[in-house]
């Protein structure tokens, strides 16, 4: 058995980004999650983007969404090679680019901000 499935939730970095490739339109999303750890008394948090590709009638629901929503998007891993445009007289090399191609998306509401340090305070005065 085999299973390829993607959950992120994060906030989106730009507006929804409609294209036309063929006779399909799609919608393309720039998703950020964010992780954070402790290393030598400092917080250090990580930003990951991920670009999702939305098709269909998800994909016109998609477009409405704008910079900051918050959202739960669900789909499937994949890879595509493509050849970059000559720049100069030299060919640049064939590229991979990796995307998840959405079957489903939740616009949540935002939560108040929360940082590392009071996520960790809170979990020990609750073990206390």
């Amino acid at each position: 058995m085999y299973s390829n499935k993607v959950t992120l939730i994060g906030f989106l970095g730009n507006d929804a980004e409609v294209r036309a490739n063929n006779d399909r339109s799609l919608t393309t999303l720039s998703v950020a999650t964010k992780s954070s750890y402790k290393k030598d008394g400092k917080y250090i948090e990580h930003t990951e983007w991920h670009r999702c590709v939305v098709f269909g009638k998800l994909g016109e629901f998609a477009a409405t969404l704008k910079k900051g929503t918050h959202i739960q998007v669900e789909g499937e891993l994949r890879s595509r090679r493509y050849q970059p445009a000559k720049v100069g007289k030299k060919q640049p090399d064939e590229r991979t680019i990796w995307e998840i191609r959405v079957n489903s998306i939740l616009k949540l509401d935002r939560a108040a901000k929360a940082t590392a340090e009071d996520t960790e305070d809170n979990s020990e005065e609750e073990a206390a």
